[in-house]
Protein backbone atom coordinates (compact mmCIF):
# COMPACT_ATOMS: atom_id res chain seq x y z
CA UNK A 1 0.00 0.00 0.00
CA UNK A 2 1.22 3.49 -0.89
CA UNK A 3 0.78 4.84 2.65
CA UNK A 4 3.08 2.21 4.14
CA UNK A 5 5.74 3.10 1.57
CA UNK A 6 5.42 6.78 2.45
CA UNK A 7 5.75 5.91 6.14
CA UNK A 8 8.90 3.85 5.51
CA UNK A 9 10.54 6.55 3.39
CA UNK A 10 9.73 9.37 5.79
CA UNK A 11 10.87 7.41 8.85
CA UNK A 12 14.25 6.79 7.23
CA UNK A 13 14.41 10.39 5.98
CA UNK A 14 13.59 11.66 9.50
CA UNK A 15 11.34 14.60 8.61
CA UNK A 16 8.06 15.69 10.17
CA UNK A 17 5.13 15.10 7.82
CA UNK A 18 1.40 14.66 7.54
CA UNK A 19 -0.49 12.82 4.81
CA UNK A 20 -3.66 14.43 3.48
CA UNK A 21 -5.94 12.07 1.54
CA UNK A 22 -9.05 13.08 -0.36
CA UNK A 23 -11.83 10.52 -0.52
CA UNK A 24 -13.56 11.70 -3.68
CA UNK A 25 -17.04 10.28 -2.95
CA UNK A 26 -15.72 6.73 -3.26
CA UNK A 27 -18.00 3.73 -2.90
CA UNK A 28 -15.30 1.11 -2.16
CA UNK A 29 -15.07 1.47 1.64
CA UNK A 30 -12.14 3.89 1.43
CA UNK A 31 -12.93 5.32 4.86
CA UNK A 32 -12.74 1.89 6.51
CA UNK A 33 -9.49 1.05 4.73
CA UNK A 34 -7.84 4.33 5.71
CA UNK A 35 -8.98 4.01 9.33
CA UNK A 36 -6.44 1.22 9.82
CA UNK A 37 -3.60 3.44 8.63
CA UNK A 38 -4.60 6.36 10.85
CA UNK A 39 -3.45 4.35 13.87
CA UNK A 40 0.11 4.11 12.56
CA UNK A 41 0.55 7.18 10.34
CA UNK A 42 -0.24 10.90 10.65
CA UNK A 43 -3.09 10.69 8.12
CA UNK A 44 -5.96 13.14 7.76
CA UNK A 45 -8.82 12.11 5.48
CA UNK A 46 -10.97 14.66 3.69
CA UNK A 47 -14.17 13.57 1.99
CA UNK A 48 -16.27 14.91 -0.83
CA UNK A 49 -19.89 13.76 -0.85
CA UNK A 50 -20.09 14.24 -4.63
CA UNK A 51 -17.25 13.44 -6.99
CA UNK A 52 -15.22 16.55 -7.85
CA UNK A 53 -12.45 15.05 -9.99
CA UNK A 54 -8.69 15.58 -10.11
CA UNK A 55 -8.39 19.39 -10.38
CA UNK A 56 -10.77 20.23 -7.55
CA UNK A 57 -9.30 17.43 -5.42
CA UNK A 58 -5.75 18.80 -5.80
CA UNK A 59 -6.92 22.33 -5.02
CA UNK A 60 -8.87 21.14 -1.97
CA UNK A 61 -5.84 19.32 -0.60
CA UNK A 62 -3.50 22.26 -1.17
CA UNK A 63 -5.89 24.68 0.50
CA UNK A 64 -6.18 22.30 3.44
CA UNK A 65 -2.38 22.16 3.73
CA UNK A 66 -2.36 25.95 3.91
CA UNK A 67 -4.95 25.91 6.68
CA UNK A 68 -2.94 23.42 8.72
CA UNK A 69 0.44 25.16 8.69
CA UNK A 70 1.71 27.80 11.08
CA UNK A 71 4.90 28.24 9.07
CA UNK A 72 4.08 28.75 5.37
CA UNK A 73 7.62 29.92 4.62
CA UNK A 74 9.10 26.77 6.11
CA UNK A 75 6.62 24.06 5.15
CA UNK A 76 5.88 22.48 1.78
CA UNK A 77 3.04 20.53 0.21
CA UNK A 78 3.88 17.59 -2.05
CA UNK A 79 1.37 16.24 -4.55
CA UNK A 80 1.70 12.52 -5.25
CA UNK A 81 -0.68 10.21 -7.10
CA UNK A 82 -2.31 7.34 -5.26
CA UNK A 83 -2.06 4.87 -8.15
CA UNK A 84 1.57 3.76 -7.58
CA UNK A 85 2.91 5.41 -10.76
CA UNK A 86 4.95 7.82 -8.62
CA UNK A 87 7.09 6.07 -6.02
CA UNK A 88 7.41 7.60 -2.53
CA UNK A 89 11.14 6.94 -2.83
CA UNK A 90 11.34 10.04 -5.02
CA UNK A 91 10.06 12.18 -2.14
CA UNK A 92 13.57 12.39 -0.68
CA UNK A 93 15.11 14.16 -3.69
CA UNK A 94 12.05 16.36 -4.00
CA UNK A 95 12.26 17.52 -0.38
CA UNK A 96 16.03 17.97 -0.59
CA UNK A 97 15.50 20.35 -3.51
CA UNK A 98 13.01 22.28 -1.40
CA UNK A 99 15.40 22.37 1.57
CA UNK A 100 18.09 23.62 -0.80
CA UNK A 101 16.11 26.82 -1.32
CA UNK A 102 13.69 26.12 -4.17
CA UNK A 103 10.12 27.35 -3.78
CA UNK A 104 8.84 24.79 -6.29
CA UNK A 105 10.47 21.45 -7.07
CA UNK A 106 9.02 19.65 -10.08
CA UNK A 107 9.37 16.03 -11.05
CA UNK A 108 11.16 15.52 -14.36
CA UNK A 109 10.15 12.21 -15.92
CA UNK A 110 13.03 10.08 -17.16
CA UNK A 111 12.84 7.14 -19.56
CA UNK A 112 13.32 3.86 -17.71
CA UNK A 113 12.50 1.28 -20.37
CA UNK A 114 9.33 0.18 -18.60
CA UNK A 115 6.00 -0.14 -20.45
CA UNK A 116 3.89 3.01 -20.90
CA UNK A 117 0.21 2.87 -21.94
CA UNK A 118 -0.22 3.80 -25.60
CA UNK A 119 -2.55 6.80 -24.96
CA UNK A 120 -0.02 8.24 -22.49
CA UNK A 121 2.91 7.68 -24.81
CA UNK A 122 1.08 9.22 -27.80
CA UNK A 123 -0.20 12.23 -25.83
CA UNK A 124 3.26 12.97 -24.45
CA UNK A 125 4.71 13.03 -27.96
CA UNK A 126 2.05 15.40 -29.27
CA UNK A 127 1.71 17.68 -26.23
CA UNK A 128 4.82 19.84 -26.95
CA UNK A 129 3.47 20.59 -30.44
CA UNK A 130 0.01 21.42 -29.10
CA UNK A 131 1.43 23.74 -26.45
CA UNK A 132 4.09 25.33 -28.65
CA UNK A 133 5.91 28.17 -26.87
CA UNK A 134 3.98 27.47 -23.69
CA UNK A 135 5.84 24.16 -23.42
CA UNK A 136 9.26 25.42 -24.48
CA UNK A 137 9.13 28.52 -22.26
CA UNK A 138 7.76 26.78 -19.17
CA UNK A 139 10.05 27.11 -16.13
CA UNK A 140 10.48 23.31 -15.90
CA UNK A 141 11.37 20.62 -18.41
CA UNK A 142 8.11 18.76 -17.89
CA UNK A 143 5.18 21.15 -17.19
CA UNK A 144 2.69 18.26 -17.40
CA UNK A 145 3.98 16.22 -14.47
CA UNK A 146 2.00 16.77 -11.27
CA UNK A 147 4.61 15.32 -8.87
CA UNK A 148 5.81 18.55 -7.26
CA UNK A 149 6.67 20.20 -3.95
CA UNK A 150 5.34 23.70 -3.31
CA UNK A 151 6.49 26.06 -0.57
CA UNK A 152 3.24 26.94 1.12
CA UNK A 153 3.82 30.67 1.12
CA UNK A 154 3.98 30.51 -2.68
CA UNK A 155 0.63 28.73 -2.80
CA UNK A 156 -0.77 31.28 -0.37
CA UNK A 157 0.19 34.14 -2.70
CA UNK A 158 -1.14 32.36 -5.78
CA UNK A 159 -4.48 31.53 -4.17
CA UNK A 160 -4.82 35.00 -2.66
CA UNK A 161 -4.50 36.62 -6.05
CA UNK A 162 -7.22 34.43 -7.52
CA UNK A 163 -9.89 33.39 -5.00
CA UNK A 164 -12.42 30.70 -5.83
CA UNK A 165 -11.91 27.50 -7.88
CA UNK A 166 -8.65 27.92 -9.78
CA UNK A 167 -8.02 24.61 -11.54
CA UNK A 168 -10.49 23.90 -14.31
CA UNK A 169 -8.59 21.50 -16.55
CA UNK A 170 -8.26 17.79 -15.82
CA UNK A 171 -5.09 15.77 -15.36
CA UNK A 172 -2.13 17.28 -17.19
CA UNK A 173 -4.08 20.45 -17.94
CA UNK A 174 -4.61 21.03 -14.21
CA UNK A 175 -0.89 20.47 -13.59
CA UNK A 176 -0.08 23.05 -16.25
CA UNK A 177 -2.59 25.51 -14.77
CA UNK A 178 -1.15 25.14 -11.28
CA UNK A 179 2.38 25.71 -12.56
CA UNK A 180 1.24 28.90 -14.25
CA UNK A 181 -0.34 30.12 -11.01
CA UNK A 182 2.64 29.52 -8.73
CA UNK A 183 5.55 30.30 -11.06
CA UNK A 184 5.22 34.12 -10.83
CA UNK A 185 5.53 33.90 -7.02
CA UNK A 186 8.47 31.47 -6.87
CA UNK A 187 11.94 32.92 -6.45
CA UNK A 188 13.52 29.66 -7.57
CA UNK A 189 12.17 26.55 -9.30
CA UNK A 190 14.20 23.36 -9.52
CA UNK A 191 13.67 19.83 -10.80
CA UNK A 192 14.05 16.31 -9.49
CA UNK A 193 14.30 13.10 -11.56
CA UNK A 194 11.26 10.84 -11.60
CA UNK A 195 10.70 7.34 -12.97
CA UNK A 196 7.06 6.43 -13.53
CA UNK A 197 5.78 2.85 -12.99
CA UNK A 198 2.66 2.31 -15.05
CA UNK A 199 3.24 -1.42 -14.69
CA UNK A 200 2.20 -1.13 -11.03
CA UNK A 201 -1.21 0.33 -11.90
CA UNK A 202 -4.06 -1.50 -10.21
CA UNK A 203 -6.30 -0.55 -13.14
CA UNK A 204 -5.71 0.52 -16.76
CA UNK A 205 -4.84 4.18 -17.33
CA UNK A 206 -7.93 6.36 -17.78
CA UNK A 207 -6.09 8.95 -19.83
CA UNK A 208 -7.78 9.78 -23.14
CA UNK A 209 -5.22 11.24 -25.51
CA UNK A 210 -7.51 13.46 -27.62
CA UNK A 211 -9.40 14.83 -24.63
CA UNK A 212 -6.13 15.47 -22.78
CA UNK A 213 -4.62 17.37 -25.71
CA UNK A 214 -7.76 19.46 -26.11
CA UNK A 215 -7.58 20.33 -22.42
CA UNK A 216 -3.96 21.41 -22.78
CA UNK A 217 -4.81 23.59 -25.76
CA UNK A 218 -7.59 25.30 -23.81
CA UNK A 219 -5.28 26.02 -20.86
CA UNK A 220 -2.67 27.38 -23.23
CA UNK A 221 -5.14 29.80 -24.80
CA UNK A 222 -7.08 30.83 -21.70
CA UNK A 223 -4.37 30.85 -19.01
CA UNK A 224 -0.79 30.82 -20.23
CA UNK A 225 -1.13 33.15 -23.20
CA UNK A 226 -2.85 35.70 -20.96
CA UNK A 227 -0.03 35.36 -18.43
CA UNK A 228 2.58 35.86 -21.14
CA UNK A 229 0.85 39.02 -22.38
CA UNK A 230 0.70 40.38 -18.84
CA UNK A 231 4.44 39.76 -18.35
CA UNK A 232 5.20 41.45 -21.69
CA UNK A 233 3.26 44.55 -20.63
Amino acid sequence: MLLWKIRKVMLEFARDYEVLVLDDASTDETQDVLARYQKALPVRVLREEQRVGYPRAVEHLLREALKRTSYPKRDAAVVIQGDFTESPEHLVDLVKGFEGGADVVAGNIEENGRPVPSPVKWARRIAPMVLGKTYSKAPVSDPLCGFRAYRLVVLKKAFRDQPGPLLTGDGWAANLELLGLVAPHARRISESPLNLRYDLHQRPSRLKAIRTLRGLLRVRREKWEGLERKEAD
